[in-house]
């Protein structure tokens, strides 16, 4: 079956891999688009410390690829944080960098991870979600200036917006920015919270989705080895009209290391069927 132009890979999927040789196995594999990994620890892909060249040089890998991308997944620091002028001066200059950078990739958006790592907040849980939802709407200004948009993964199952009831505080701190959320499947079902509630509550802030499988407490299952109910959600999402793309993030440790390109492209086969 080939890959649906609406099911892309990102490259955490191959994050072992350097860039170069991940786009080529995604290419080869029948993918077309990619989401960017740019998160510290998780995916080194694009530099933490994104100098001008550095842009250039991921930017010049990612050209020759010829393959599309979608979003830009990075981390500039704990947006939770109370942060000192200088520190907020470093943080623009880094987010200037990856605007830069999706500019010369051509990707719409950059999404940004929901609170420092870690159930429990900073100061206090309301202070600290005001923080994150203030900083992602600097952020989204900032990015409205290139015309790119901010996209937040706003339940995370490591950070402080662990579970729907803090995605949804997020959310309405949000109300009236451009900032929309990325659902990933697998940080609901590791929390114990439901997709289908998820998608009925907070459908019209969906511009993303990530797949991944995953059970109560471990996110990282390929689809079809856990507990995620793919065509409930795929049939709820479609009925509430979402049309964006569906990123399989394969941060999985149920397969081999060469086991991986084929396990993406039986992911990819089986998120196509759905559609």
């Amino acid at each position: 079956m080939p890959i649906h132009h609406r099911v892309i890979c990102s490259t955490i999927s191959l994050r072992r891999h350097p860039l170069d040789q991940a786009l080529c196995l995604i290419s080869d594999l029948g993918f077309a688009a990619i989401d960017l990994g740019a998160l510290p620890g998780v995916c080194d892909h694009v530099p933490y410390e994104l100098t001008a060249e550095a842009v250039t040089e991921v930017a010049g890998v990612i050209g020759r690829s010829g393959l599309e991308v979608r979003s830009i997944n990075a981390d500039v620091g704990d947006l939770n944080r109370e942060v000192t002028d200088g520190e907020q001066i470093a943080r623009n200059e880094h987010l200037e960098r990856l605007f830069d950078l999706a500019e010369q990739v051509g990707a719409p958006a950059i999404v940004l991870p929901c609170g420092s790592q870690g159930h429990e907040p900073l100061q206090d849980l309301t202070t600290d979600i005001k923080r994150v939802a203030a900083s992602l709407r600097h952020a989204a200004q900032l990015a409205a200036v290139r015309n790119l948009e901010i996209w937040v993964e706003s339940q995370h199952s490591g950070r402080l917006c662990y579970s729907f009831e803090r995605a949804q505080q997020l959310t309405a701190e949000l109300t009236g920015s451009d900032v929309r959320s990325v659902l990933d499947f697998s940080h609901v079902v590791a929390s114990g919270d439901d997709i289908l509630t998820w998608i009925d509550r907070l459908a019209p802030e969906i511009a993303h989705v990530h797949i991944r499988d995953a059970r109560r407490g471990d996110i990282h299952l390929s689809p079809g080895n856990g507990d995620v109910d793919f065509v409930s959600a795929f049939s709820a999402l479609s009925a509430a009209g979402f049309s964006g793309d569906f990123s399989l993030e394969l941060e999985t440790d149920d397969i081999s290391e060469d086991d991986r390109p084929a396990a993406a492209l039986r992911a990819g086969e089986l998120i196509s069927s759905l559609l």
